[in-house]
C-alpha cells in the first residue's frame, strides 16, 4: 500500500459518502438506517447489500463482503488502493502528492501487466494461425456464419492450432515463464501431462475489458468434442461476473439502449448488421454485477435471447435483477428463428429493427409465460392464473405504476380492472397476515446451538450496538474491556471502537484500514453489521445489553479459569477475583436505555 499519510486518506474518504459512490454501481433504496440493494460480488435476487451513511461501510448479509469506500473499488474495479486512491480523490476534485509505489505494489502492478502483455500476445497468435494455411478451416466456419473479414479484424477473431501445446511453445519462446502462463488461463500445467493448451482446435473470441484490453479468451469446437464452447477461468485480469463481450465497442455507440444477447456470435452478427450496442455475458448467468456494469452505459436494455425454453428462462431470471438495477428491460420476440443470428440472416436488419420497436415490457412478458402454465380454458386453472398475476402485480410498491399494470394486464386477458385489483388487494392482505417469527429481546437472530457461536454472536451484537448507539457506551464503560473480547478481530476492532468513543470521534471507516489481509477486513466489518432486534421498553432495552455484557464477562472468567499455564498464575488468580467482584456488580445493577441513552 502506498505511503499516503491517515490524514491524507481520511480527507479523500469524508470527501467521498460511501453511499453517493456506491449508488454509481448497485441501485440502492433506504431502509431504516441502511441503504439496501443486489449484491454486486454474488448473484442474488432478494437484497441482502447494506451500505451504512453512519458508518461509512458497506457489508452484504449474504457473501460476506464489506469494507469502506476504498475497499469497494478494490473489490469492484480490481483496483490497487493506489488507483481506488487516486480515482476518489479525482471524484472529490483533490490533487494528490505524487507518490513512489511500494516494491508490493510495484510487483502486483507489473504482474498484472504481465498478464495482459500474455494474452495480448496469444491474441495476435491466434489471429495470425486463423490467416493462415493451419486455421482454413476455422476461418471456413467463420465464413459460413457469413461473416466479413473487416468483422472478423473488429472483434480479432483467431484460431487454437489443433496440436495441444502448440500456443505453450510458441509463449515459451517468447520468455514467458510457467508461472504465469498457467495464472493466465492460458496454460493448464499438471505433473501428469505437464504443460499444455486450453484451447485448441477452437475458433477463438479474445474477450476485452472497456480498454480494449484482452483479458480472457472465448473458444467453439471445431468439429466434434465437448464443450462446444470453452472460456477461459477467472484469473487476476478476468472476471466473468463483471465484464460483458462487446462491451468495449458498445459503450460507444450512439444508441441509447443496449441489447443484451447470450452468445459471441449474435454479439458479432447485431454489430455487422449495424447494431453496434450488442453485449453478452460470458459464459455464465446474468448476475447483479453485469447489470451494475449496464447501468454505467444505459438505462434500457432490451433482452434478445434464444426463442427456446432455456433462452426465455435465462430472461425471466435476467428481469427481475435489471429492475432492481434501475434498468428497464423489454424483450425482443426472435420467433420463428432462435437467436438474432438466425434472425438477421433470413430477415435482415431492417425487419430487426422493426421487432425492437415491438419489444414487449418485461413485466407484461413475464406474464405472457406464467400464463402458459394454466390451462385457460378450464375456470378452475383460469382463477388460479388470475389470482396468481394478482400476486405478482404486488411487486410494484408505488400505488399509481401497479394501477398502470393492473389496467394493462386487465386489458389483456379481459378480467376487468375492479376485478383484477380486488384480487390483488386479497392477495396483498393474504401477504400481510404471514406472521414472522419474535426475535430474542437480547438482539442475537436465533438462539445459537454452539455456546462459541452464541459468545461470538454477542461480541460482534455488542460492537454493532455500540457503534449505532455511542451514548450507550458510558452505561457498559467501567465493565467491559477489550479483553472481554475472546475473538482476537472482535478484540482488535473493540480496542479501536473504545478508543474513538473515549475521544468522542467515532469514524468506522478507519478501523479495516488497520487489517491488511481482505478477509480480515471483510470480518471487521461484519463484526460491526450484527442483526440488531428491536424491543419495546427502556427496561427491555437495558436488560438486553446487560445480558450481553454478562455473556462476555461470564465467557471471559471462564477463559481465565481455564488457562492451565503456571506463568503469571498470580496475576492470573488477582484478575479472577477482580472479574468475580465486577460480575457481581454488574448483576446488581440495572441498565436503563432511554431516550437520551440512545443518541
Amino acid at each position: 500500500m502506498p505511503f499516503y499519510s491517515e490524514e491524507l486518506k481520511e480527507e479523500v474518504r469524508s470527501a467521498n459518502d460511501i453511499v453517493d459512490v456506491i449508488s454509481g454501481y448497485v441501485r440502492l433504496q433506504k431502509k431504516g438506517s441502511s441503504y439496501v440493494g443486489l449484491c454486486p460480488f454474488h448473484n442474488e435476487k432478494t437484497g441482502s447489500f447494506h451500505v451504512s451513511q453512519n458508518k461509512q461501510l458497506y457489508h452484504c448479509f449474504g457473501c460476506g463482503a464489506g469494507g469502506d469506500v476504498f475497499g469497494f473499488l478494490m473489490e469492484y474495479e480490481n483496483y490497487t488502493f493506489r488507483e481506488a486512491m487516486e480515482q476518489l480523490a479525482g471524484r472529490a476534485g483533490m490533487v494528490l502528492p505524487k507518490q513512489e509505489l511500494s516494491e508490493q505494489e510495484k510487483r502486483e502492478s507489473d504482474y498484472r501487466a504481465r498478464l495482459l502483455e500474455v494474452n495480448r500476445e496469444a491474441g495476435k497468435y491466434y489471429y495470425m494461425l486463423l490467416r493462415n494455411a493451419r486455421g482454413a478451416h476455422a476461418l471456413a466456419y467463420f465464413r459460413d456464419r457469413e461473416l466479413s473479414d473487416e468483422t472478423m479484424k473488429k472483434f480479432g477473431l483467431g484460431y487454437a492450432d489443433k496440436y495441444s501445446d502448440d500456443l505453450y511453445r510458441y509463449l515459451k519462446s517468447k520468455g514467458y515463464d510457467d508461472r504465469l502462463l498457467k495464472d493466465s488461463g492460458l496454460i493448464t500445467v499438471d505433473e501428469k501431462h505437464g504443460a499444455h493448451d486450453k484451447f485448441w482446435n477452437r475458433a477463438m473470441f479474445p474477450i476485452m475489458n472497456v480498454h480494449h484490453k484482452i483479458i480472457g479468451f472465448g473458444g467453439r469446437v471445431m468439429g466434434e468434442g465437448e464443450p462446444k464452447y470453452l472460456n477461459s477461468p477467472e484469473t487476476q485480469i478476468f472476471d466473468k461476473s463483471r465484464n460483458l463481450y462487446g462491451l468495449n465497442l458498445a459503450r460507444q455507440s450512439r444508441r441509447e439502449q443496449l441489447l443484451l444477447c447470450e452468445g459471441y456470435m449474435d454479439v458479432i452478427a447485431l454489430h455487422q448488421a449495424g447494431f453496434d450496442n450488442a453485449v453478452a455475458s460470458l459464459g455464465t448467468a446474468f448476475t447483479s454485477g453485469h447489470a451494475s456494469l449496464l447501468k454505467r452505459y444505459a438505462k434500457e436494455v432490451y433482452l434478445t435471447f434464444d426463442s427456446d425454453g432455456a433462452g426465455v428462462k435465462a430472461a425471466l431470471r435476467a428481469i427481475p435483477i435489471l429492475k432492481e438495477a434501475g434498468i428497464t428491460a423489454k424483450v425482443i420476440d426472435m420467433k420463428p428463428y432462435k437467436d438474432p443470428d438466425e434472425f438477421i440472416k433470413a430477415l435482415g436488419a431492417e425487419a430487426y429493427q422493426e421487432r425492437i420497436g415491438r419489444a414487449e415490457n418485461s413485466f407484461m412478458f413475464e406474464i405472457r409465460i406464467l400464463e402458459q402454465n394454466y390451462n385457460m380454458g378450464d375456470p378452475q386453472a383460469k382463477t388460479e392464473f388470475y389470482k396468481e398475476a394478482a400476486r405478482k402485480l404486488l411487486e410494484f410498491s408505488e400505488t399509481l405504476e401497479r394501477n398502470n399494470y393492473i389496467e394493462a394486464v386487465a386489458e389483456k386477458y379481459q378480467i376487468g380492472f375492479d376485478n383484477l385489483r380486488r384480487l390483488v388487494e386479497q392477495a396483498s392482505t393474504q401477504v400481510g397476515l404471514i406472521k414472522k417469527p419474535e426475535p430474542l429481546k437480547s438482539g442475537v437472530h436465533k438462539k445459537e446451538a454452539n455456546k462459541a457461536d452464541g459468545v461470538k454472536k454477542a461480541q460482534k451484537l455488542l460492537l454493532t450496538w455500540l457503534s449505532e448507539e455511542p451514548a450507550l457506551y458510558p452505561l457498559v464503560r467501567e465493565y467491559l474491556t477489550p479483553e472481554d473480547f475472546a475473538d482476537e478481530l472482535c478484540r482488535h476492532a473493540a480496542a479501536e471502537l473504545f478508543a474513538q468513543l473515549e475521544a468522542g470521534e467515532l469514524n468506522l471507516a478507519k478501523i479495516p484500514g488497520h487489517f491488511e489481509d481482505p478477509q480480515d477486513q471483510r470480518q471487521i466489518v461484519s463484526a460491526f453489521h450484527e442483526t440488531i432486534r428491536e424491543v419495546k421498553t427502556p427496561a427491555e432495552r437495558g436488560q438486553a445489553l446487560k445480558d450481553t455484557v454478562l455473556k462476555l464477562k461470564e465467557h471471559h472468567l471462564l477463559r481465565l479459569r481455564e488457562d492451565h499455564d503456571p506463568n503469571g498464575m498470580q496475576e492470573r488468580f488477582s484478575k479472577m477475583l477482580e472479574e468475580k467482584k465486577m460480575l457481581e456488580a454488574l448483576r446488581r445493577k440495572e441498565f436503563l436505555v432511554t431516550a437520551d441513552t440512545q443518541g
